[in-house]
């Protein structure tokens, strides 16, 4: 499972016009989801996305996490991360797993985000969406639950 982190004043998704999701300060989570991921995976999101301490303190340090500051989430599917790019010109998207496969863990780290007390929106699984932000820094953070960076 990949996620991208990016620390937002505020950020949305649009689908077809309509806002179906929108935070103010907090992290928009771009989630992309491969064949072999499990709950184990999506656990490691949930606790890395909760915990990474990217907002700063009252001496401008990096050391706050979500939890600790009260923001919120936007989570965005985004089969485009597992894109790959090293021949050619067309990215192959063979290691992105399919929506019965994606959709339901996409879900589940939502899921877990909001158990542990953390406003969680989203975006439309599988739409076509339009996504805004203000990113905060910028702070962005790449994550990789099968630790590979």
């Amino acid at each position: 499972m990949r996620g991208v982190l990016q620390r937002v004043k505020n950020a949305s998704v649009t689908v077809d016009g309509e806002v179906v999701g929108k935070i103010d300060h907090g992290i928009l989570l771009l989630l992309g989801v491969t064949g072999t991921d499990t709950e184990a995976d999506a656990d490691y999101i949930c606790d890395k996305t909760i915990n990474a301490r990217i907002f700063c303190d009252e001496e401008d340090k990096m050391n706050l996490s979500l939890l600790d500051v009260g923001g919120s989430v936007l989570a965005v599917s985004q089969f485009t991360l597992y894109g790959d790019a090293r021949k050619g010109r067309r990215p192959s998207f063979i290691k992105a797993a399919k929506g019965e496969i994606s959709q339901p863990l996409y879900d589940l780290v939502c899921n877990k985000i909001a158990e542990k007390g953390v406003h969680v929106e989203k975006g439309i699984f599988g739409a076509d969406m339009k996504v805004e932000l203000l990113n905060d820094g910028p702070v962005t953070i790449l994550l990789e639950s099968d630790r590979s960076f």
